[in-house]
């Protein structure tokens, strides 16, 4: 009777292991396209592995991108080799003092053969955007796009235009030279997934792009750039994000980290709900990036800062003893204790 009920146990269990398998997500292709980006990438941009890693997780997670940096650190480059690489529709809005936001929205014309009204699309309808120097135009430019990129709709004149599937912002900043600038708000930023600052590169890597330049002959130009993904493959790749398994311990994990930086004393202003949600998703497209359909507490901490430090407004005595907004972050991630 034991040997029945032994067998009869073993076969359920192997069932139920054969089914676990079978629900496993295959990420074979998804790891292919991955590798080919980041190749084709590298061909391009020397080092900045982080900050890729990043750039395609807020990607594959629905999200828009703000990257921050002093002139001549790849900003701008990175974010148009990026769009070159998704076979989508790109288009750049080069931000400006004098820009309204008609220039970017775009604007209703009077059609003389139909005697109506015709709506122009503005750049802003397009795959991938790229926003060059997003701090240089004024308030109320900053808030249409802030409000199509929370929206991803525009009403005018009493219609309303979606926008598409694909939709994404790269944004670029410029963290000196503030003169002639309009700071973005703090209570606005949150529309950005990640806030990515671009550092300077290490001294063996300026050696590296110092011998491309010199030499030539391993300097790939922008226009030589063919895409190597198409907008239904993306598309079908973030639907990959819905099947990563996160474990309910990491939820409470996220949470907690989320608590903390509201009672901090460093932080005036915490992080609000649409934070806890935001680092959940980012850290299930980096668990993808790592070839896995599960995340880990690793995760969490990696995509953390970048999910955080433009959600924050720090007290002005952390700002007047040197905190950045990442310094305190961190350490209130160091503050969690990390699951089992």
């Amino acid at each position: 009777m034991k040997l029945i009920r032994l067998s009869t146990i073993y076969k359920i269990e192997s069932y139920r292991l054969m089914e676990e398998m079978n629900e496993r997500t295959d990420l074979t292709l998804f790891a292919e396209k991955m590798q080919e980006l980041k190749q084709h990438i590298s061909n391009v941009i020397v080092g900045q592995e982080k900050t890729v890693d990043l750039v395609l997780t807020a990607i594959l997670a629905n999200g828009h991108v703000l990257l921050e940096g002093v002139p001549g650190v790849a900003k701008t480059l990175l974010a148009r080799l990026v769009s070159k690489l998704i076979d989508a529709d790109f288009s750049r809005i080069q931000f400006t003092p004098d820009l309204m936001p008609s220039d970017v929205l775009g604007t209703t014309v009077f059609n003389m053969k139909t005697s109506d009204f015709d709506f122009h699309k503005g750049p802003i309808f397009a795959d991938m955007i790229l926003v060059d120097e997003i701090n240089r135009a004024p308030a109320k430019t900053q808030s249409a796009l802030f409000e199509v990129m929370e929206e991803r709709q525009i009403s005018i004149d009493g219609n309303t235009y979606q926008m598409g599937e694909l939709y994404t912002i790269l944004a670029t900043q410029n963290p000196v030279e503030q003169e002639g600038t309009y700071k973005l708000p703090e209570a606005q930023l949150d529309r950005f997934l990640l806030k990515i600052t671009i550092d300077y590169p290490s001294l063996e890597e300026e050696i590296s792009i110092l011998e491309r330049h010199h030499t030539r002959s391993r300097l790939v130009k922008l226009e030589e750039v063919k895409p190597v993904i198409t907008k239904e493959e993306l598309l079908s790749l973030r639907k990959l994000t819905e099947a990563v398994f996160v474990e309910q311990s990491l939820l409470r994990y996220i949470a907690t980290i989320i608590q903390q930086t509201r009672s901090s004393k460093a932080v005036f202003l915490g992080a609000s709900p649409r934070a806890s949600v935001a680092m959940m998703q980012a850290s299930k497209a980096y668990a993808l990036l790592q070839g896995r359909d599960f995340i880990t507490p690793e995760d969490i901490k990696f995509v953390a800062p970048y999910v955080l430090q433009h959600r924050l407004i720090l007290t002005a005595e952390a700002e007047m003893e040197g905190f950045s907004a990442v310094k305190v972050t961190q350490r209130l991630i160091d503050k969690v204790e990390v699951p089992k």
